[in-house]
């Protein structure tokens, strides 16, 4: 087995096509078959499933992923090392974030970071918490953005995002000027499902409410596309409104409600040497 042949497979695994990474990667089809051929044949197991789905992980090549990820790290680490002493920064960071956080702050941390190291590539995965979660433990990302709570990673704490109330224009609630979860009994619920709702649910347990529940909704916009067309009410974090809501008014709730985000990865000390530079950006943003 050779590093080629690894950065093959790790890139037919990662786009789901062999098309795809060779387009990557500089090659053809068939030499990205020959090469997970010969990656098969040498390591005596069959790694890929080959159908009209698509590309899959066999149960042989699940469990060494973990491992091909980790030599590609650190071979990367090798690599940016060596470029250090001799006074280069070169690399890649695999980033994993949530839509809210992308679009508010990533097009900022991403110039900020490539003034600097303008030879670092730097590739983004966009999720919710879980998968965010998930790529951090397989080694898919480098590092991420979540809000707790989390498990099994280091968190840095950045920033705290208020939650908000929002309902549409002349709703009976709009001459309120803030909300109590009160107000939400009997109301037409819209349930934002990108990671806030533990939260929120937790919130209303709290307080011995059950909210009306209509539509459980994953993507932020589709939310507020339905709390406008007068489908239900919603909480949502301050992150994920537009800045001039059209039909829509957005109101604190009381008691105040927050989720805290930060930076997660596996463990600080073994990050990359770029990573750690990436981190560094982030904290003097967030924290200074």
């Amino acid at each position: 087995m050779n590093f080629f042949q690894l950065e093959v497979f790790l890139h037919v695994v990662e786009h789901g096509s062999f098309t795809k990474a060779g387009d990557r990667i500089g090659l053809t089809q068939s030499g990205v078959s020959h090469n997970i051929t010969a990656l098969e044949t040498e390591l005596g197991v069959t790694l890929l499933k080959r159908d009209r789905k698509g590309i899959t992980l066999t149960t042989a090549g699940e469990q060494v992923i973990p491992h091909m990820r980790a030599i590609a790290a650190n071979l990367a680490h090798i690599e940016q090392k060596i470029a250090a002493v001799n006074g280069m920064e070169i690399g890649k960071i695999t980033i994993g974030s949530f839509p809210s956080f992308t679009a508010r702050f990533i097009p900022k941390l991403f110039s900020i970071f490539k003034e600097k190291y303008p030879n670092i590539d730097l590739l983004i995965h966009e999720g919710g918490y879980g998968e965010i979660l998930t790529w951090i433990e397989e080694g898919t990302v480098d590092i991420g953005f979540a809000a707790k709570p989390v498990k099994n990673v280091e968190f840095i704490p950045l920033l705290h995002d208020p939650l908000s109330a929002v309902i549409y224009e002349g709703h009976p609630l709009s001459g309120k000027t803030s909300l109590n979860l009160e107000d939400f009994v009997d109301q037409s619920f819209i349930m934002l499902r990108s990671g806030c709702e533990t939260l929120i649910e937790n919130k209303f347990l709290e307080a011995k409410i059950k909210p009306n529940i209509s539509y459980d909704i994953k993507d932020n916009q589709t939310v507020l596309s339905m709390v406008a067309g007068k489908l239900g009410i919603t909480i949502m974090p301050d992150l994920a409104l537009p800045e001039k809501p059209e039909r829509l008014q957005s109101l604190p709730l009381n008691p105040e409600l927050s989720r805290e985000i930060g930076l997660v990865m596996k463990s600080s000390k073994h990050l990359s040497p770029v990573a750690k530079e990436f981190t560094k950006v982030v904290q003097d943003h967030f924290i200074g």
